[in-house]
């Protein structure tokens, strides 16, 4: 008896010291939400685990809500943690008017003063990806694409910043702020959205500090205008007492 809980106690050591590893591999190697772990066979090849301890620690992975496994995909990171209470948090209070200024202002607080981190990070490559985006909202179909694009413009300037924790966050609002976005391309079409990054991207590649925080001020400030529209709330006059 003792030598059977001897093994089962060695076996439970090799799967934590392996759920460790892993832990590590995806903070060392960057990955993020959506991103994929090496196969089963490599994982096992490249940390010297026997399979079944493989398959223990994805299981634990799996039931820590860190990774999702998905057929002819494998291993995929996800944050089941997060996405449960932004579930309910959408759910609760998704539609409340308040709740979408917050996000927007939110949105501000971390897109207007994240500027100095930005111009650290910025290099032709970003900016090449970042107009390549910008380009294809221009060409969308649908106004979901184009909503789906100018998260993509937005999200792919945070990631920039290199703060992760910063870039879930951001990514969990995505319903909601996607909604948002969907509302302005009804409103607005996609020029004017087009023309607002255009212009953020100039001053990006001036290292112009002032225009850039005044140019993205002024372009979520605009966002503001569509939540009346999502929501149906006339805005309210301004100067009103």
């Amino acid at each position: 008896m003792s030598e059977t809980i001897a093994h089962k106690d060695k076996d439970g050591g090799a799967v934590d010291v392996l759920v460790q590893q892993i832990r590590q591999y995806i903070y060392e190697n960057q990955l993020a939400v959506g991103d994929s772990l090496p196969s089963e066979r490599d994982l096992g090849t490249r940390f010297a685990a026997a399979r079944n301890t493989v398959r223990e620690a994805i299981r634990i992975l799996k039931a820590y809500g860190v990774i999702d496994v998905r057929p002819k995909v494998g291993a995929v990171l996800v944050d089941r943690h997060m996405d449960a209470i932004f579930d309910v948090f959408s759910f609760q209070i998704g539609l409340s008017r308040e709740t979408f200024l917050d996000i927007q202002n939110f949105r501000r607080l971390i897109e207007v003063n994240s500027v100095d981190r930005l111009f650290e990070n910025l290099d032709d490559d970003i900016f090449a990806r970042l107009a390549a985006i910008n380009e294809k909202l221009r060409q969308s179909d649908t106004v979901e694409e184009a909503a789906e694009t100018d998260f993509n413009f937005h999200c792919t300037l945070l990631e920039t910043t290199g703060n992760r924790t910063l870039v879930t966050v951001y990514k969990s609002m995505r319903p909601m702020i996607g909604r948002l976005m969907e509302t302005g391309k009804e409103t607005d079409g996609l020029d004017s959205t087009y023309e607002a990054h255009t212009g953020i991207l100039q001053a990006l590649q001036k290292r112009d500090r002032l225009a850039y925080m005044y140019l993205m001020d002024q372009h979520l400030d605009h966002g503001l205008n569509y939540i009346e529209n999502s929501l149906g709330h006339p805005r309210a006059k301004e100067n009103q007492t």
